[in-house]
């Protein structure tokens, strides 16, 4: 399960940055996880729990954005909401087109408490 190693990867940077602010705790957690990001979310929200348990993570308060796919088409430059990598263009039916949004896996806030 490559969630738990996602899980482990975030605590690790919002442990470093806590050290960085000199913070005690962390109030909250916001997260992008592209709707075809590969991460199982179900998955994803065991190794959150499994994971965060007894660290300065236990208390803090998960929000999920789920950004929708958005791809490219090559030939045409139609760009469509879709449903996975593989998806052809709508408009030609080009089989080859750009990954623009979806697949983010990032930080995007954290906010801290210092005591």
């Amino acid at each position: 399960m490559h969630e738990m190693s996602i899980v482990m990867s975030i605590m690790e940077t919002v442990e470093k940055e806590c050290r960085k602010q000199q913070a005690d705790e962390v109030e909250s957690i916001e997260l992008d996880i592209g709707m075809i990001s590969g991460v199982e979310m179900e998955a994803f929200y065991f190794a959150w729990d499994a994971g965060t348990a007894k660290s300065i993570l236990q208390k803090t308060t998960l929000k999920i954005n789920r950004p929708p796919a958005k791809a490219e088409c090559t030939v045409c430059g139609k760009t469509f909401i879709a449903q996975s990598s593989f998806d052809a263009c709508p408009e030609c039916g080009n089989p080859f087109c750009s990954i623009i949004s979806g697949k983010e896996l990032r930080i995007k806030r954290i906010v801290v408490i210092k005591n």
